[in-house]
């Protein structure tokens, strides 16, 4: 009988704005590139668990997300797309990793899926939040209207790094930013 192991590390990744905002009109309304390759670094190899209209958001080009399973919670029991685990609640997507590592467990290549990361959007990081236990959070340095919303990390979390130190770096567009660290406990 397979017994579902949980991911040692449940991770949410995500930039916002000054005042929290992650997304206006399903978009992002900024380019920082250097956020991209971090974002790119922290998740290639593991897991990724979206929403669907974070999914609908990525470039066509770019799903799925290539070198990570991509998970994504629909509340659509008719929907699917190539490339994609569909998922219905944050408890069947993390489900969802042991299926997926039991199938792969004679490839070559895998997921580690010890970690695994929530990407999006402000729902499902809503969900997430109470399971998570790291963040790793963009800051950039504007403020922009939008619809989307970072959740709250609450008084359990505590910043454990950033980078730069102090201060912010400067994009190649000339956006400051600031990438933060956070654990939970």
């Amino acid at each position: 009988m397979h017994t579902p192991h949980p991911p040692k590390t449940i991770g949410m990744i995500w930039a916002q704005a000054r005042q929290g905002v992650i997304g206006a009109r399903g978009t992002v309304p900024w380019n920082v590139p250097e956020d991209l390759a971090h974002f790119e670094l922290i998740t290639m190899g593991h897991p990724v668990i979206m929403g669907r209209r974070t999914w609908d958001s990525l470039p066509e080009s770019s799903r799925p997300l290539p070198g990570r399973t991509n998970i994504v919670l629909t509340r659509n029991d008719g929907w699917h797309a190539d490339g994609a685990i569909v998922a219905h609640s944050l408890d069947e997507a993390l489900d969802a990793l042991d299926a997926n590592e039991d199938e792969e467990d004679n490839e070559d290549e895998q997921d580690n899926n010890d970690e695994v990361w929530i990407i999006g959007g402000a729902q499902i990081f809503s969900e997430a939040v109470g399971r998570a236990n790291l963040a790793v959070v963009t800051e950039i340095d504007h403020n922009y209207n939008g619809q989307a919303y970072a959740p709250g990390l609450g008084s359990e979390w505590a910043k454990i790094s950033s980078v730069p130190p102090t201060g912010w770096d400067a994009s190649v567009n000339g956006l400051g930013y600031r990438i933060l660290t956070y654990r939970k406990g």
